[in-house]
């Protein structure tokens, strides 16, 4: 593939790939698992979780596809297979089977933070040590949307 120069070198931008494919596969299986819980829960309440939860999993299938075209546009091709995805991310797509919103807010919320953990050590060196400031920032508001949905499941969770 031919890539463009945009200022980031080639040793950066494979770095820099080598984190995003990480932060893919959390980001898909979380779309995964978010998608899951919207179809198969149950109890009172019924009705507003499955709508926050549709909520959620529409936010979610845009960062997947917001982060696979950081990629692209830093020269690199996509992993995109379950298999891929199941190699590289830290999260893991099991859950309690328990269907009801307190269990399933619970597990999202774990997952939200480890996203965000990953990504808070992913900021220095993407900025410093690769040269790539306009990604950090990317990455940086991909953390606080996390951050904010973090707020609003642990706010269930109350």
């Amino acid at each position: 593939m031919k890539k463009s120069n945009i200022g980031i070198s080639e040793e950066n931008s494979l770095a820099i790939a080598d984190q995003l494919v990480k932060l893919l596969a959390d980001e898909f299986i979380l779309y995964s698992k978010t998608l899951n819980f919207h179809w198969n829960v149950e109890g009172p309440d019924f009705h507003t979780t499955h709508v926050y939860l549709e909520t959620l999993y529409e936010e979610q299938q845009e960062i997947v596809d917001t982060v696979a075209e950081k990629i692209r546009m830093i020269g690199h091709y996509v992993p995109a297979s379950l298999k891929n995805y199941l190699e590289l991310t830290h999260l893991t797509e099991k859950t309690t089977n328990k269907n009801d919103s307190q269990h399933m807010y619970a597990e999202l919320l774990e997952d939200h933070k480890s996203i965000i953990f990953f990504i808070r050590g992913e900021l220095k060196p993407v900025a410093d040590q690769w040269k790539a400031e306009g990604i950090s920032d990317f990455l940086t508001g991909l953390m606080e949307q996390h951050e904010k949905t973090a707020w609003m499941l642990q706010s269930h969770l109350k």
